[in-house]
């Protein structure tokens, strides 16, 4: 009974991993295929889509469409500007929406239910029906940068990232992770004298672990991905994200392997912060369950 328990377990075992195998396999798919495709020159890269051979390194492989990519637009300033845009605007929303949850959650002040409902509607209103609002705005607002004092926000990385800092979802996601947290750590903090600001940051973040991954992933997901707001804003080649930089490859004649190259080059930062975020992830994870 034993070894049938124990083969049945193994069978079992075997089935979930080749589920998750297959699975990164289709999701891995696409990834290959830009890969092998910015390779290839596009007459072959269009022969070999109706074979199995747009996944495989065959054929006349070369490095020609990155050398192109970079010839028709400036890749290196793209990529700079959307790592630029989206690591602030991440960096500044997790302390700004935690911060503004925190106060939600923990500290009894009137309003802040109705407050809190206004923000959660924001959820339901597209940002389409605001974008034009919010580029009159933009371009009569102040700004005191190295030129001094200057009016319009146009061709600016301000303009990109401000009017992101904060929005309803990551503020819920903040809410309802700090709403399970147990409420003793909280009363204990304050009975020894820590003030809201040593709570927030002593006691409630470093137990914030797995609320901050997934809303840094989910930031940094629309934030790099941003096109429309960027197309409106951004007249200056020096200001444009990677999004807004892929026009330059379908303009005049349309060359796909410069495209798949260009795709593989800005998919290197998402691939970057995915790992990076990982690791971080599963070591705050680990060091909470210490401190537990």
């Amino acid at each position: 009974m034993a070894n049938i328990a124990s083969d049945n377990h193994g069978l079992r075992l075997f089935v979930r991993y080749a589920v998750l195998v297959l699975i990164a396999v289709i999701f891995i798919f696409p990834l290959v295929f830009m890969l092998m495709s910015s390779l290839k020159p596009d007459q072959q890269l269009l022969i070999d889509t109706k074979s199995l051979a747009a996944f495989l390194p065959v054929g006349d492989i070369s490095l020609d469409n990155y050398a192109a990519a970079f010839r028709r637009a400036p890749v290196g300033l793209f990529v700079f500007n959307s790592v630029l845009i989206t690591g602030v605007t991440v960096l500044l929303s997790l302390i700004v929406c935690s911060a503004a949850a925190f106060a939600f959650v923990f500290i009894d002040w009137r309003g802040r239910e109705l407050i809190l409902t206004i923000i959660l509607a924001t959820l339901i209103v597209p940002f389409e029906t605001i974008a034009i609002p919010l580029l009159l705005i933009s371009s009569k607002l102040p700004w005191i940068g190295l030129d001094g004092l200057t009016y319009g926000w146009l061709n600016s990385y301000q303009v990109q990232i401000v009017p992101f800092i904060t929005d309803g979802l990551t503020i819920f996601l903040f809410v309802q992770y700090f709403k399970d947290l147990p409420g003793e750590l909280i009363e204990a903090a304050r009975v020894e004298g820590a003030s809201w600001w040593q709570v927030y940051r002593r006691v409630v973040m470093p137990l914030a672990g797995p609320v901050l991954a997934t809303a840094a992933i989910l930031k940094f997901l629309a934030m790099y991905n941003q096109y429309l707001w960027p197309l409106m804003v951004v007249q200056q080649e020096a200001y444009r994200p990677v999004m807004v930089g892929l026009q330059y490859f379908f303009q005049l004649n349309r060359a796909w392997g410069e495209i798949m190259a260009y795709l593989s080059m800005i998919t290197v930062p998402v691939l970057a912060f995915y790992l990076f975020l990982q690791r971080a992830f599963i070591a705050s994870i680990a060091s909470t369950g210490v401190k537990g």
